[in-house]
């Protein structure tokens, strides 16, 4: 997760006159690890959810209402300007949603430019998910001039000055030569054209998502900013645009609106409107344990930069900041009373509820596997069923396929739900190289796949899955761990050809067996040198998985069986 380090004269600047100590003492309360600190600075560890707190802006802001120093919606004008973006029909089927801003009068001396360029990247990182969903861009308007076009540019024209370089290159040697190229070229590469905001006089502003031009690069004397957000995702796109907007308008910047003009539409930006959503005093009342009336929620909810206005003795509607994507919710605002309340103040109570316990039968067998692969010298390892398309398709050479995806991912790391063990093996070898080898490490686990028949629209398998890592591990090595595991396990083994692209092609095969307890399939053989490499790994690595069905849960309903009828969880 993303940390922000800052100094408590600047918090001071900003109009928070707090002692060190107080301040350690409330941040945790706003949704925050203190992750270190000393007399002259502080890092903090914000949850992702809020990313309006990514910048020692938005932290004053929430500071403030917790403090009850400013309260109440925050207001931000936005000045209507005559500055028009052309949308070009082509660019629809790379990159189709792009917001833009013009922000005036802004202050980058002193630590500000640094400041707002790791703004930047945490956004990139929390929302955009490295780039790929959403890419921002802040320019320096005073080189620039309107109206500005959003278009797309073959491989070897429009050459421009990127960032951080002296010589023109043109869009292909950008990301084959430049070191933001290469790294975000794969956002690219299914594409013969490539994106460009130019201007006017076409000079280029930026290609994104890769890297912004040299000529509109920001400085310590800028006053005046263009703001760019592309990206595939609208509703991102728009929450990107609007976070940085109230964050530079947090300390005086001037807000402007462009027309952006699509072939078909015309649409305006930024829109800080704010949203509305109805909360009930009863149900925060009985989620949170206290007992407070409307009156008092409304007060709560104004320390929390909302606006609440009383409908009835139970119901307030209230007004939401659009700087605030984390609010999805009824229950998103009760947890923002809960906070201003303090929630040091509110009084645990034991359940008044008895059960009995009896295991459940998606775990009966467990315990002997566990006790096998013990046996046989592997050490366990739990993994959270999270895991990202990255490491779990591109890093393993796999094909995305159709799986659980995460509708609000608190990182760019989680952002689906495995359908594999093997990956968070590799994640696990790989954060553990200073371990001395050999390494054989093995996990027990669920993954999910979709399944149109089921009433949930998944299906929940147990798998199991090893790797071992050492100096000369081999096909022989892997073929005679995995018969060792179905052998003692009681089923039946029986091996074919596979092309799995994981590992090397001619040391891989599939595997399927039976037993009196049901059947069991999957893989095993030599992970590929490419995939090792993408793990970071200096040895090879063998590795299986195997997945059961169990006789015993043939017919029965799976564990997730309450998990919503769709593709995003």
């Amino acid at each position: 997760m993303p940390v922000i380090t800052f100094e408590y004269d600047e918090l001071k600047k900003l109009g928070i006159s707090l002692e060190k100590d107080e301040l350690i003492d409330i941040l945790p309360m706003l949704g925050s690890d203190i992750e270190d600190y000393d007399d002259k600075t502080i890092k903090v560890e914000f949850f992702p959810n809020r990313p309006d707190q990514l910048s020692i802006e938005g932290i004053s802001r929430s500071l403030k209402g917790f403090l009850s120093e400013k309260t109440g919606l925050p207001h931000y004008p936005v000045k209507k300007s005559n500055e028009k973006v052309y949308v070009d029909e082509e660019i629809v089927k790379i990159r189709p949603y792009i917001g833009f801003a013009l922000i005036k009068n802004v202050d980058f001396t002193g630590k500000k430019l640094k400041q707002i360029m790791d703004f930047q990247e945490n956004l990139h990182w929390v929302i955009g998910r490295d780039r790929k969903k959403v890419a921002i861009g802040i320019h320096n308007l005073d080189v620039i001039e309107g109206p500005f076009h959003y278009t797309t540019t073959k491989k070897n024209e429009n050459s421009f000055i990127p960032l951080e370089h002296q010589n023109k290159m043109t869009p292909n040697e950008i990301l084959r030569k430049h070191d933001k190229g290469s790294k975000y070229s794969y956002l690219l590469k299914n594409f013969d054209t490539y994106p460009l905001i130019m201007d006017k006089n076409n000079n280029v502003i930026s290609m994104p998502p890769i890297i912004n031009g040299e000529l509109t690069k920001i400085t310590e004397n800028t006053e005046n900013i263009l703001v760019d957000v592309t990206g595939t995702d609208k509703k991102a796109v728009n929450q990107t645009l609007n976070i940085i907007s109230s964050s530079f308008a947090e300390v005086g910047g001037k807000i402007e609106s462009l027309e952006i003009i699509y072939p078909t539409k015309t649409i305006t930006t930024p829109n800080l409107k704010p949203t509305e959503k109805i909360v009930h005093v009863n149900t925060a009342n009985k989620l949170i344990g206290i007992d407070i009336n409307a009156e008092e929620s409304k007060k709560l909810l104004s320390k929390a930069r909302m606006e609440a206005e009383i409908v009835d003795e139970n119901r307030l509607k209230v007004k939401i900041p659009t700087y605030r994507i984390d609010i999805l919710h009824e229950v998103d605002l009760i947890e923002n009373i809960a906070i201003q309340y303090c929630i040091n103040k509110i009084k645990p109570k034991m359940p008044e509820i008895a059960t009995i316990a009896s295991e459940n039968l998606w775990f009966s067998d467990d315990k002997p596997i566990r006790e096998l692969m013990i046996g046989l010298g592997f050490q366990e390892i739990m993994s959270l069923m999270l895991t990202s398309e990255e490491n779990h398709y591109k890093k393993m050479n796999q094909e995305i396929t159709e799986h659980v995806e995460i509708a609000k991912p608190i990182s760019i790391e989680r952002t689906m739900i495995r359908t594999s063990l093997l990956n968070g093996l590799m994640e696990f070898l790989e954060n553990n190289k200073h371990e001395d080898l050999p390494q054989k490490i093995f996990e027990i686990g669920d993954v999910l796949y979709l399944d149109d028949k089921a009433e949930t629209k998944t299906k929940t398998i147990k798998k199991l899955s090893a790797i071992i890592t050492h100096s000369t591990p081999n096909f022989t090595e892997i073929k005679s761990t995995i018969a060792s595991v179905l052998l003692n396990l009681g089923y039946t083994m029986e091996i074919t050809p596979s092309n799995n692209p994981s590992f090397i092609q001619g040391r891989v095969g599939d595997v399927s067996g039976k037993s009196e307890n049901g059947t069991i399939k999957g893989f095993f053989g030599e992970i590929s040198p490419e995939v090792i490499r993408n793990f970071n790994l200096d040895y090879p690595v063998i590795g299986f998985e195997i997945e059961f069905k169990p006789k015993l849960l043939e017919n029965e309903n799976h564990r997730f069986s309450k998990l919503p009828s769709a593709t995003k969880a």
